[in-house]
């Protein structure tokens, strides 16, 4: 029998789509839906219409995505139901590839051409780690780089090898002809995220908000007119175990979309955002879609001088005298604003990356900071950490230590706040951390202060430009003996 080369440079024109013995013709695609969560997975519901034949036959659905979990596959005929039944069902992924071809060769004769036009045959006896190694006819065993194969020639596609992942499907159909199906799954390698374009006014007392969903695909395949939903939400899910993953590459560039509508509403415990109009996802992708914005929403920013260390839940009380002390000497930068209506906002905004800019003297607008925020509905406060002040120093050291009897501790810190900012007056908040044991007292402090909670206490003070506060405070810890 006379045997058909392939060569693997042409192999996917050549071949087309692998159809099995038995498959039914090209299916009439009808739409389909892509819900994606922002936890890195997406549910797909794809309908098609095939022509089936009665009795048992097989049937190849192409075009899935490589990252499917196959054990979320379900089938079902929307045109006869009752009449279609699923024997068998496979997930089929081993595809084409040199390594693929290689791997069925061995022992076999193939041929190879090198880049510099030199040609070879023999026997294949291994073709890993970048090497392939033949026999020649005479004897000679010859080891090429496969990074000097121009040509990798076979005389035939193996069985079982196919172009496309494929899920396959023996079913006994009780009546012949056209049918609609839909192919429901998830699949890993889709995954969005919101991403945060703020704009703060010179006064610091407002911004603009735009909000973009940041789509990429990297699931092995492309959803074209898809009716597009995104969650927002922690959604359980089990740890995945033997979801097939095989796309090695990331996203290839960035599309960005006009300002489209895109409709949110509640869905259970979640957050619902739809796209009003068909949306192509193509694989190897980033698209974004703007979904919020915001002008003229009231702002603030704030400065805080954090240096203390949090109590951590010991099991007896410190009294090392040196334990705490940090030498922490920035003081942050912050920005807060409220996603209620009374701001100017009035939307949810889900977990994603937040840019802060500013308009510089020439309008142009900088960095000046960027941040995550979590899941934060309608109505509640977000707080962004920008980065460290230049013009503020903060410094904090313990003047006084004594431990009072077996079962009493007494310190006292002294902590300075220098502004060198040359007009502006600027509010520094101090949290302190009573970190020692749960019981504790101010005996004295230089300035009023909050408690914040069981363990905590904030001072908030003026500091004038190219001035310095100073705040001292007395602690007394008890615990029983």
């Amino acid at each position: 029998m006379k045997k058909t080369a392939i060569t693997l440079t042409v192999l996917v024109l050549a071949f087309g789509v692998w159809m099995n013995v038995g498959a039914q013709d090209a299916p009439r695609p009808d739409g389909v839906s892509l819900t994606i969560y922002n936890q890195g997975t997406a549910l797909v519901q794809d309908r098609r219409t095939f022509d089936l034949a009665a009795g048992v036959s097989t049937l190849d659905f192409t075009d899935v995505a490589a990252s499917i979990d196959p054990t979320s596959v379900s089938f079902v005929s929307l045109t006869d139901p009752r009449g279609t039944s699923v024997l068998e069902q496979n997930y089929v992924f081993d595809l084409v590839g040199s390594g693929a071809l290689l791997e069925r060769y061995l022992d076999q004769q193939i041929e190879i051409v090198a880049q510099d036009g030199t040609a070879f045959s023999g026997q294949l006896l291994s073709g890993r780690n970048g090497e392939i190694i033949l026999r020649t006819a005479e004897g000679q065993v010859l080891v090429i780089s496969q990074a000097n194969v121009r040509d990798l020639r076979f005389p035939a596609l193996p069985d079982g090898l196919i172009t496309r992942p494929t899920l396959r499907w023996m079913l006994n159909v009780a009546n012949a002809g056209a049918q609609q199906v839909e192919l429901t799954y998830l699949t890993g390698g889709i995954s969005w995220t919101a991403d945060y374009i703020l704009t703060l006014a010179n006064d610091k007392k407002s911004l603009d908000l735009n909000g973009w969903v940041t789509l990429t695909n990297t699931s092995g395949a492309s959803f074209r007119d898809a009716q597009l939903k995104l969650i927002a939400g922690d959604v359980n899910r089990l740890p995945e175990q033997q979801v097939m993953d095989m796309v090695p590459m990331p996203a290839a560039g960035a599309e960005f979309a006009a300002r489209e509508q895109v409709q949110q509403r509640e869905f259970f415990e979640y957050k619902l955002y739809e796209v009003q109009r068909p949306v192509t996802v193509r694989d190897n992708e980033t698209k974004q879609v703007e979904f919020v914005t915001g002008t003229g929403i009231a702002s603030n920013t704030f400065y805080v001088y954090d240096s203390s260390t949090p109590l951590y839940g010991y099991y007896g009380p410190i009294t090392d005298q040196y334990y705490g002390q940090t030498g922490i000497t920035d003081v942050q930068n912050w920005l807060e604003f409220s996603t209620g209506e009374e701001s100017g906002l009035g939307a949810d905004l889900p977990a994603g990356r937040v840019r802060v800019y500013q308009e510089d003297v020439d309008g142009a607008a900088l960095l000046i900071g960027e941040n995550q925020i979590d899941h934060t509905p309608k109505g509640e406060d977000v707080q962004i950490f920008l980065g460290n002040a230049f013009d503020l120093v903060g410094e904090r050291i313990q003047t006084n230590f004594q431990l009072i009897g077996a079962n009493v501790l007494e310190e006292t810190y002294q902590i300075t706040l220098r502004n060198r900012k040359e007009d502006e007056t600027v509010q520094i908040r101090v949290p302190e951390h009573l970190f020692r044991w749960s019981n504790w007292e101010i005996l004295t402090s230089s300035d009023s202060y909050t408690k914040l909670d069981s363990g905590t206490i904030e001072f908030r003070l003026d500091v004038p430009p190219g001035g310095e506060k100073v705040i001292t405070y007395t602690v007394r810890y008890t615990w029983p003996m």
